[in-house]
């Protein structure tokens, strides 16, 4: 298992860029895509920057706005808590809600994990491998697996409330408005379900695969994916605002706040995109390492925070894009940064948890694993949640033990 499991990591590690050139095999049909408005409206404003609560962190980028900030401190040196090895690779991030972290792996199954102990509460067979980063709301997990379909769980119990079928696998998180939830699919669509039923509430194409997870702001969603574009959509009835090109794949979930959105590109970029006036702000490149963003940015007083395959944090003005600070990590990074009490938590896949303050970007924590990390942290209730490549869960906080928790064998 160790050996295959090794290989896995060894492929998907060296070949993430060429899911976004893979050939399309499916024939799409066509959604009635709006036409773009005359002007912009209230988007990324002060009044769309949603925050979990302090206990929770329910979806992939932790709010509405993905912008990966915390309400929840950590201890200044968080110990191991406990760790649960599920028997595959997980490659999403956890979500925390109720308690409880829900995560899936490519074995098939999401588990319910007690966040205080790591022991297993539930597990639920999808069927297929998962990737997607898992969302909660209202006492329901929702996600999509490899076949293409979209589930919605029950957060007690495991049991199938329903699912939806799309095209493709879906790696996308889910986010959410009013009674809708928001996802996209391999199968070059972005969905609005409502959430109670999965009744399908609209469809818009895109031009290219959606990877990553929408974000939510001032009645508006905003997806970048694979055909280059940063996508501003109605979250009313799907209409599309406009669509922004970005001058190369991506990846990357953007994250918004103060009126604009921030994505890392496959063409060795960050860009700040002004979604008043539907243009790049400003563009920011390493001078001298030229390497692609896989991970999503983390946005909070003034500073985004964002890892690269250049093997180096990047602390950006938000304003202007001009490097605040740089740290080497000698690793690359596909884990996305989570800003909590000063500091950026992020993860190499080198198998090194650690946190940078953000005033000076001195590492001022860090924790040794034996296997890589492309998930992001999620943290809630004073604890971080991250899970390797190798499928282990580890859940680190105040005080500390080691004991790891073992999943039942599955026939």
């Amino acid at each position: 298992m160790r050996e295959t499991r090794f290989l896995h990591r060894a492929r998907l590690l060296g070949s993430r860029a060429a899911a976004c050139l893979l050939p399309l095999l499916l024939a799409l049909v066509a959604a009635g895509c709006g036409e773009p408005a005359t002007e912009a409206r209230d988007v990324g404003g002060e009044a769309g920057r949603g925050r979990p609560p302090r206990g929770e962190w329910p979806l992939f980028r932790g709010n509405p706005t993905s912008t990966g900030v915390a309400e929840s401190d950590l201890p200044a040196s968080p110990a191991l808590l406990w760790s649960f090895e599920a028997p595959a690779d997980i490659e999403g991030t956890a979500a925390i809600a109720g308690g409880r972290v829900y995560v899936g792996s490519l074995d098939g199954f999401l588990y319910a994990l007690d966040l205080e102990t790591g022991e297993a509460a539930w597990t639920f067979d999808a069927g297929a491998e998962i990737k997607s980063s898992p969302s909660v709301r209202d006492g329901v997990v929702y996600f999509g697996d490899e076949l293409g379909r979209f589930h919605a769980v029950d957060a007690a119990t495991g049991a199938e409330k329903w699912s939806f079928e799309t095209l493709a696998g879906i790696v996308s998180g889910a986010n959410f408005h009013g009674e809708n939830l928001v996802f996209g699919s391999y199968d070059n669509s972005l969905y609005a379900l409502r959430s109670s039923d999965g009744a399908l509430q609209w469809k818009v194409e895109t031009d290219g695969y959606v990877h990553g997870t929408p974000a939510i702001a001032g009645g508006f969603t905003t997806v970048s994916g694979c055909d280059g574009y940063l996508w501003l959509v109605s979250l009313a009835d799907g209409t599309v605002e406009t669509k922004i090109e970005l001058g190369g794949q991506t990846g990357s979930s953007p994250a918004v706040a103060g009126g604009l959105a921030y994505v890392g590109t496959y063409e060795n970029q960050v860009l700040g995109i002004d979604l008043g006036s539907r243009s790049v702000r400003w563009s920011y490149e390493h001078p001298q390492r030229k390497f692609p963003y896989y991970a999503s940015p983390a946005v909070d007083g003034g500073l985004v925070v964002i890892g690269g395959r250049d093997k180096i944090v990047h602390a950006l003005d938000a304003a202007t894009g001009e490097a605040r600070w740089t740290y080497p990590a000698g690793a690359r990074i596909d884990s996305s940064a989570v800003i909590a009490g000063g500091r950026a938590f992020l993860a190499t896949t080198a198998g090194e948890v650690l946190a940078l303050d953000l005033a000076s970007g001195e590492r001022v924590w860090s924790w040794e694993s034996g296997s890589a990390f492309t998930a992001s942290p999620a943290v809630a209730a004073g604890r971080l949640v991250i899970s390797s490549l190798d499928g282990v869960v580890y859940c680190f906080g105040e005080g500390g033990r080691s004991t790891p928790s073992q999943p039942e064998e599955k026939a």
